[in-house]
C-alpha cells in the first residue's frame, strides 16, 4: 500500500519579459490630466527617462498629442504587432472588450491592470476578474492587477501612485498586495535613504500574485547584480509552500527578506477580504510559516522599513549577514546624549540582545583620549562636547580592539554647539571602511535636517535611522529570526517502512468506521507505538469485572477515563489516584453514567512535568504543531510555540526553548526537569506522523509526561478529516 504525501503544485504564471523591460508601451485611459492614474502613470514614464516607445488610447483626443505621445482612438487602431505592455485605466466594465482585442488581434503579451471593480466587489467582479485573466493566457501573457498601482523598476516608472523613489539595480525590491501601503512605505523609506530596485503592486493577484514575484526573483537571482533586499506587504497567502520554498531559497542565496502579512485578527481579515477578494489565512500558521522560511515578520510600515534599512546598510557596504544574525548577538552603542543611548539599550537587552561591557587595557586607553566624564562601559558616551575627532577614535577601537562587539550604533543628533556635517562625513567615511556594521540614528531632523540630507548625498549607501527605539526593535526582530528550516538538520528520528505501513492500515480502517472523525483509543496505542512515541500502559474495559482485574495486575494507584465523551474533563470523566478495588469499582460504574460513555480506560498514574503536543491542519498550509507545558500554560497563559511540518529536529528545539516556561523544562527550585533531547524527538515523530497520515485534522498528546529518564504520552486524540 503507497505512504500518501500532500503534494503542493505549483500553479504559476510567468513573468515575461516584455512586462520587465517593455520596448513600448500603450497607456489604454492616457490622458493629459495628470490627477487621473491614466494621466499620471503616463507622466511618471515620461520624466522617468523611458526609451521606448509610448501610446496612448483615449476615444475624446483620437489623432492628438498626449502628453507629448500620439493618441489613438482605440485599440483597434493601434499599430499592428508593435505594443508589448499595455497598461489599463479605465472602467471595469469596457476592460474585457480591451483586453480581447489586444490578445487576439495585436498579440499583446503584458498587462498591468490599474481598474478596481473586480473580485474585491463580489461575485460578479470575480467573475468578469477570471474571464479577462482566462483571455489574457490564451497566449501565455503576464497580468498585473488588477486594482493595483503598477509596476516600478529600473527599466520603466509605470505606477500612478506615490513619488518615485531613486532606483538603483541593488536596492529595495519590493511586492504588495495593496498599491496605497506600497506607495506609503516608499514614502515613508525615501528620507531615510532608501533606495530600489523594483516595485510590483499586485492587487488581486487575478494572475500574478506575491508568490509569483518571489518566485520570478529567486529563479532570475544573479549574485552580482540582483538586490538582496527582499521586502512583502500581503493580505493573503495563495500558496504557502511555494512562498516557503522561494523565500528559503533566496535566503540560501545570501538575500534579507522581510514582510507584512495582514489581516491577522478576524475583522482585520474581513477588510483585507473587502479590499483585495483575499481570504484570511491563521496567523498562528503564517507566523510558523515565516519563522521556517527565515522571514522577518513585521507589524506596520516603520518596523518593515526600519528593517529594510537595515539589510540594505548591510547589502550596500558588504557586510555580512551573519554579522548580526542570530540571538545574542553583541552591540557597542556610541553616542553624545545619555538618554537615547540608554533606550536603546533597554529595548535591546531587554529582548535578550547583548549590550556587553566593554573594559579592559583597550578601554582604559580609549577613556583617556576622552572628555573628562566620558564613558567607555557600553553605552560609550563621549558628550555633548565631544570632537568629532574623538568620533573617530571610538569608532575605530570598536572595529579594531574590542572583540566582544559584533556592529556598533552611532547616535548623534544636533546639540547646538556645533556643526553636525563633520561628525556625519566622519560616520560615512567609517560606514564604508570598517569591518563590523555601523547603523546611524540621527534624532534631529528638524536642526539637523541640511546635515541630514549632505550624509545621504555623501555616497549612495547612506542610509539613517530617526528613532532609536524603533531601530532597536527591527535589530530584535531581525536577530531572533530563525535561520530557514531547509538548512538544519533533521535530527535523529527514523520511522520503519513496515511501520508506516501499520499506521496506513488503521487510517484507512477508521476512514470508513469512526465516530465524529475522532480515531478508538485501541487505534490510537497502534499509530503512537508504530511512529515510536512512547505511552502509558493502559487499556479499555467494558464491564466492572474486567476494570477489577486490571486493576489487580497492575496494582495501585490508578487512572480512570471514560471513552466517548472527547472533552473528558469537562464532563467528570477523568478519576486519579483510584487506590483500591472498592475506589475501581465506584468509579467505574459512575463514569459509565455519563452520556456517551461506552467503556472506560484504564492507566497505571504516573509523575512528572505535563506536557503538550498538539496538531492541527490548516487550509493550504498543512498541519501545524504546538507545543508547550500542559494544564494552565495552555489553558490560561496559552505559552506555546507553533512549527508547521516538516519540523526538523533543530526546528523541535527552538520551538521548545522559545516557551516563556522553559526554565521549568529546565528544572527550577530544586525539581527535577525534562529530558529536553526526548521531547524534541517526540515532537520530530509527530511531525512524521502527520505526513504518514495526512488525514488527520486534529491531534492532542495532552498530556505527556516529562522527566529526566522518559517522555510519555498520557492522553491522546486523534480525529480525521
Amino acid at each position: 500500500m503507497p505512504i500518501i504525501r500532500e503534494l503542493t503544485r505549483e500553479l504559476t504564471r510567468e513573468l515575461t519579459r516584455e512586462l520587465i523591460n517593455p520596448r513600448s508601451i500603450v497607456i489604454i485611459g492616457g490622458s493629459n490630466d495628470v490627477t487621473t492614474p491614466g494621466g499620471k502613470i503616463l507622466k511618471n514614464i515620461i520624466d522617468h527617462k523611458y526609451h521606448g516607445r509610448v501610446m496612448v488610447v483615449n476615444p475624446k483626443n483620437a489623432g492628438a498629442m498626449i502628453q507629448g505621445v500620439p493618441c489613438f482612438g482605440t485599440a483597434r487602431d493601434l499599430p499592428a504587432e508593435e505594443i508589448e505592455l499595455a497598461i489599463i485605466a479605465v472602467r471595469c466594465q469596457f476592460i474585457k472588450e480591451i483586453v480581447t482585442e489586444l490578445v487576439r488581434v495585436k498579440k499583446v503579451k503584458a498587462y498591468i491592470i490599474l481598474s478596481a471593480g473586480f473580485s474585491e466587489m463580489g461575485e460578479e467582479g470575480r467573475k468578469l476578474e477570471k474571464e479577462v485573466t482566462a483571455i489574457i493566457d490564451e497566449i501565455a501573457g503576464s497580468l498585473i492587477g488588477p486594482n493595483c498601482i503598477g509596476v516600478l523598476n529600473t527599466n520603466y516608472a509605470g505606477i500612478f501612485a506615490g513619488p518615485i523613489p531613486k532606483l538603483d539595480p541593488k536596492g529595495v525590491d519590493f511586492v504588495s498586495g495593496s498599491g496605497a501601503t506600497a506607495a506609503f512605505t516608499i514614502e515613508r523609506g525615501i528620507p531615510q535613504g532608501l533606495s530600489f530596485s523594483s516595485l510590483f503592486s499586485v492587487g488581486n493577484g487575478a494572475q500574478i500574485g506575491v508568490e509569483d514575484i518571489l518566485k520570478y526573483w529567486d529563479e532570475t537571482f544573479d549574485p552580482q547584480s540582483s538586490s538582496k533586499v527582499k521586502i512583502i506587504y500581503m493580505e493573503n497567502m495563495k500558496n504557502p509552500q511555494m512562498f516557503l520554498k522561494h523565500t528559503s531559497s533566496l535566503i540560501a542565496k545570501g538575500c534579507m527578506i522581510a514582510a507584512v502579512k495582514a489581516g491577522q485578527s478576524e475583522v482585520g481579515g474581513r477588510a483585507a477580504s473587502s479590499h483585495t477578494g483575499a481570504l484570511a489565512n491563521s496567523d498562528v500558521a503564517v507566523d510558523a510559516l515565516f519563522k521556517k522560511a527565515g522571514v522577518v515578520r513585521c507589524f506596520g510600515r516603520d518596523d518593515l522599513v526600519n528593517t529594510a534599512a537595515i539589510f540594505l546598510n548591510l547589502a550596500i557596504n558588504n557586510k555580512p549577514f551573519s554579522s548580526i544574525a542570530g540571538k545574542g548577538k553583541r552591540v557597542a552603542i556610541i553616542t553624545h546624549a545619555g538618554g537615547p543611548g540608554v533606550l536603546l539599550t533597554d529595548t535591546l537587552s531587554n529582548a535578550g540582545v547583548d549590550v556587553p561591557e566593554i573594559k579592559g587595557g583597550a578601554a582604559d586607553e580609549l577613556l583617556s583620549k576622552l572628555l573628562s566624564g566620558s564613558s567607555v562601559r557600553n553605552p560609550i558616551d563621549f558628550l555633548a562636547t565631544g570632537t568629532t575627532e574623538q568620533l573617530e577614535t571610538i569608532i575605530n577601537y570598536v572595529d579594531t580592539r574590542f572583540d566582544n562587539i559584533d556592529m556598533m550604533v552611532v547616535i548623534f543628533g544636533s546639540t547646538g554647539l556645533s556643526d553636525l556635517r563633520g561628525p556625519y562625513e566622519i560616520i560615512s567615511k567609517q560606514i564604508t571602511k570598517t569591518k563590523k556594521p555601523i547603523f546611524p540614528i540621527f534624532p534631529s531632523l528638524t536642526t539637523g535636517s541640511e546635515a541630514i540630507e549632505h550624509f545621504k548625498n555623501l555616497y549612495s549607501g547612506n542610509i539613517y535611522f530617526s528613532d532609536e527605539v524603533l531601530f532597536g526593535r527591527a535589530l530584535v526582530n531581525i536577530i531572533n529570526t530563525p535561520v530557514p528550516a531547509s538548512t538544519t538538520s533533521a535530527g535523529p528520528v527514523d520511522i520503519k517502512e513496515s511501520n508506516k505501513m501499520k499506521i496506513r492500515e488503521v487510517i484507512n480502517n477508521n476512514s470508513n468506521n469512526r465516530s465524529g472523525g475522532y480515531i478508538d483509543p485501541t487505534s490510537i496505542q497502534v499509530i503512537l507505538d508504530s511512529v515510536g512515541i512512547d505511552r502509558a500502559e493502559e487499556k479499555v474495559v467494558s464491564t466492572r469485572a474486567e476494570a477489577v482485574s486490571i486493576s489487580e495486575k497492575w496494582g495501585y494507584p490508578l487512572v480512570m477515563k471514560v471513552v466517548g465523551p472527547v472533552h473528558k474533563s469537562d464532563v467528570g470523566g477523568v478519576v486519579l489516584a483510584v487506590k483500591n478495588k472498592e475506589a475501581v469499582e465506584t468509579n467505574f460504574d459512575q463514569l459509565m453514567k455519563i452520556k456517551d460513555a461506552t467503556s472506560v480506560l484504564m492507566q497505571p498514574m504516573l509523575s512528572g512535568v505535563e506536557l503538550f503536543l498538539g496538531a492541527k491542519k490548516e487550509e493550504n498550509f498543512g498541519h501545524i504543531i504546538l507545543c508547550g507545558l500542559g494544564g494552565i500554560f495552555i489553558e490560561v497563559l496559552h505559552d506555546t510555540a507553533a512549527g508547521l511540518t516538516p519540523v526538523t529536529y533543530d526546528e523541535a528545539l527552538r520551538m521548545i526553548k522559545s516557551l516563556k516556561s522553559y526554565k521549568i523544562l529546565e528544572g527550577v527550585r530544586g525539581k527535577e526537569g525534562v529530558n529536553i533531547d526526548l521531547f524534541a524527538k517526540t515532537l520530530v515523530k509527530l511531525s512524521q506522523l502527520l505526513l504518514i497520515a495526512p488525514e488527520i485534522s486534529e491531534l492532542d498528546l495532552n498530556p505527556l509526561l516529562g522527566s529526566k529518564n522518559k517522555v510519555v504520552a498520557v492522553d491522546a486524540r486523534i480525529k480525521l478529516i
